[in-house]
């Protein structure tokens, strides 16, 4: 089984940190390691728990949630208050994956950390990427031409995003998601009937077919 994405949240406000806790939960592929309320144990939280993504406020009691951001080389949501162009702008040039503007909707984190997944899986590993790969990952990020996916489900967004441009069986997928084969099958059987997914029989030497999926380009 594919291990969770590790999420530290850090805000000052208990409430508030539970309340992200409380979206990030919900989602199969994460997992909180912590929810902390200053930098001080944002930073001895980073040494215990190696977090792959940081959910931080930018107004902290000790310091400066960007600063943050750019010391850790984390993957990393901003979340605050702050609406003015020079504090998004910084931001963006900490490293920040993403940032949302407080108060918002519970869809609109879950959205991006949606996308995030999809994002982290399309550049995994070690291999040479295409120009196409990049353009395609950054857009998913950004929710860039994606309408159709507002429709879909979080669980059929990381089937998706686990079929990348190649074809998996439903065990490889629910592998890679984190899910059971039978959860893999049915929500591939449903995106298959929608026609998103196409499906392809590999013929072995014995036994029944196995049926391979691959998204629709």
């Amino acid at each position: 089984m594919t291990d969770p994405l590790r999420v530290l949240i850090l805000d000052d406000d208990f409430r508030v940190g539970q309340l992200h806790q409380g979206i990030v939960d919900e989602h199969p592929g994460f997992t909180v390691t912590d929810t902390v309320r200053s930098l001080a144990e944002a930073r001895d939280s980073f040494r215990s728990s190696r977090p792959d993504l940081l959910l931080a406020d930018v107004f902290l009691p000790d310091g400066d949630g960007i600063a943050l951001v750019r010391e850790s080389g984390l993957d990393a949501i901003l979340i605050s208050a702050a609406d003015d162009a020079p504090t998004v702008r910084r931001a963006l040039r900490s490293g920040a994956v993403g940032y949302l503007r407080k108060p918002f909707e519970r869809r609109a984190l879950s959205g991006l950390l949606d996308r995030y997944v999809r994002y982290r899986n399309l550049l995994a590993g070690d291999r040479a990427l295409r120009q196409e790969d990049v353009d395609r990952a950054l857009a998913i990020l950004h929710g860039a031409g994606e309408p159709v996916s507002l429709s879909r489900s979080a669980t059929e967004q990381l089937v998706l995003a686990a079929l990348g441009d190649g074809e998996a069986s439903a065990a490889e997928v629910g592998e890679r998601v984190g899910i059971s084969r039978a959860t893999a099958q049915r929500h591939l059987a449903a995106l298959a009937a929608r026609t998103v997914v196409e499906v392809r029989l590999r013929y072995g030497a014995t036994g029944r077919p196995e049926h391979r999926y691959a998204a629709r380009t």
